[in-house]
C-alpha cells in the first residue's frame, strides 16, 4: 500500500495532507509514504521533517504509482491525468457545482473522496474537516477583525480615561460563529450573536454572550435533522432583517459565518446596514467564497465601504496554515485508519460503512454519490 501527499498546485493554499506524525502513523500501519518536495513548506514543515518520519521524499509525479492521494483541495484535470486508475483519492472536494470536475474525477478512473461530505455522527466527529477547519476560521476572523478594528477590543480604565468596550456581532452561530464568539469574549468584547436554529440560543448564552432573534414558530422549526440550518421564508428574513438592520446601526464588529449546503451564502448585511455603521466599523465575511453574506464583500480584499471595512479574505483556515494542516491531517488519517486491514496491512474497505457511503463520490468511472449524479434526461 502505496499513499503519495501531493503539494497544492493553486498558490493561495498554503496547507498540507500530512503531517509528520500522521506520516509516522501511516507507517506503523504499514504503508509506504511519498512527500512531494516543498508540500509542506506553506504550513512550516521542512522536507526533513516529513523524511524524519520516514517518508520518501519524491517530485510532482510522486502520486503516480500511489494507492492513495492525499490532498486539501481537489485535483485539477492535468493532475488526475498523472494519477494511477483505480487508484484513491482524498481530499476537499468542493462538489456543489462543480459537476464537471467530478466527471473528469469519474473518467480518470478514480475512486473519490470528499471530505466535507463526512456525516454528522458521534464516531465521525474525529474525521469532519469542516468543523476542524471553521473553528480556526472562526477564531482568526476575529484576530483580523481586530487587525482592522482602530481602537482596543476591551474595556480598559486608565488615569487618562477608560476605553469602552468594542460591541461584536456574530451572525451564523455553527462552529466557526462559535469559536469566533468565544475569542471575542476572551478578547473583552461585549458579544452578541445571533442563528436560525433554536438550539443554538443556549449555546450561546453559555459563552456569556447575548442571543438575538425573532423566535416565532418558524424559528422553532429551523433546523434540519443533520443539524444544518434550513431556508427561512420571504416573511421571516423581512423580520430577521429589521431586528439585525437596527442592531448593527451600535455594532464595533460584526462577523458573518451562514452558509447553506449546496446552495449560495444567504445575504445578511445590506448596503444599506453598511452604511448605517459607525464610522470605523469592521466586517469580517467568513462566507465570501460562496458569494459572500454582506453586500459589497469582495473575494480576497479588504474595501472601504461607507464608514466600515468589509473584510473577505479568502481560504481564512489557511492563515492559521500550520494549525489547520495539523487538524486536517489528523481527520484525514482517522479516516482512512478505518479502511485499513491492521492484520494484513492492507486496504480493505467497507463500502456499505456509512461514513464511505456518505464521502464518496465517484468509482468505477462513474459519479456514485447521489447528490452530484447526472439527472437523466427529460
Amino acid at each position: 500500500m502505496r499513499i503519495a501527499v501531493a503539494r497544492e498546485t493553486d498558490a493561495l493554499e498554503p496547507r498540507v495532507a500530512a503531517t509528520p506524525e500522521t506520516v509516522k502513523k501511516f507507517k506503523a500501519l504499514g504503508a509506504d509514504v511519498a512527500v512531494a518536495r516543498g508540500a509542506g513548506l506553506g504550513s512550516g514543515i521542512l522536507d526533513a521533517d516529513f523524511e524524519a518520519a520516514g517518508a520518501e521524499l519524491g517530485g510532482d509525479d510522486v502520486a503516480t504509482t500511489a494507492d492513495l492521494v492525499l490532498k486539501v483541495r481537489r485535483p485539477t484535470a492535468d493532475e488526475l491525468a498523472s494519477y494511477k486508475k483505480g487508484s484513491m483519492v482524498v481530499a476537499i472536494m468542493d462538489p456543489y457545482g462543480n459537476e464537471a470536475a467530478l466527471k473528469q474525477m469519474a473518467d480518470a478512473g478514480l475512486v473519490g473522496f470528499a471530505m466535507e461530505l463526512m456525516p454528522r455522527i458521534t464516531r465521525a466527529q474525529s474525521m469532519d474537516v469542516l468543523s476542524s477547519q471553521a473553528n480556526l476560521a472562526g477564531y482568526r476572523a476575529v484576530i483580523d477583525a481586530a487587525e482592522e478594528y482602530g481602537r482596543a477590543l476591551p474595556m480598559m480604565m486608565t488615569a487618562a480615561g477608560t476605553v469602552p468596550a468594542a460591541k461584536v456581532f456574530v451572525m451564523g452561530v455553527g462552529v466557526a460563529g462559535l469559536q469566533a464568539i468565544a475569542t471575542a469574549r476572551r478578547l473583552g468584547a461585549i458579544v452578541t450573536a445571533t442563528d436560525v436554529r433554536p438550539a443554538t440560543k443556549e449555546q450561546v448564552e453559555s459563552l456569556g454572550a447575548k442571543f438575538l432573534a425573532v423566535e416565532d414558530e418558524e424559528f422553532k422549526n429551523a433546523q434540519t435533522a443533520g443539524g444544518y440550518a434550513k431556508p427561512m421564508s420571504a416573511e421571516y428574513q423581512a423580520k430577521q432583517a429589521a431586528l439585525t438592520a437596527e442592531h448593527i446601526k451600535k455594532q464595533d464588529i460584526v462577523i458573518t459565518t451562514a452558509l447553506i449546503p449546496g446552495r449560495p451564502a444567504p445575504k445578511l448585511i445590506s448596503a444599506e446596514m453598511v452604511a448605517s455603521m459607525r464610522p470605523g466599523s469592521v466586517i469580517v465575511d467568513l462566507a465570501v467564497e460562496r458569494g459572500g453574506n454582506v453586500e459589497g464583500a469582495k473575494a480576497g480584499e479588504v474595501v472601504t465601504v461607507g464608514p466600515a471595512k468589509i473584510v473577505g479574505h479568502l481560504n481564512v483556515a489557511g492563515r492559521l496554515a500550520a494549525s489547520a494542516s495539523a487538524l486536517y491531517a489528523k481527520n484525514l488519517y482517522t479516516f482512512i485508519e478505518t479502511m485499513i486491514d491492521k492484520k494484513d496491512k492492507t486496504l480493505a474497505i467497507n463500502w456499505d460503512d456509512e461514513i464511505i457511503k456518505g464521502t464518496l463520490l465517484t468509482r468505477d468511472g462513474a459519479i456514485v454519490n447521489p447528490n452530484f449524479m447526472p439527472k437523466p434526461a427529460a
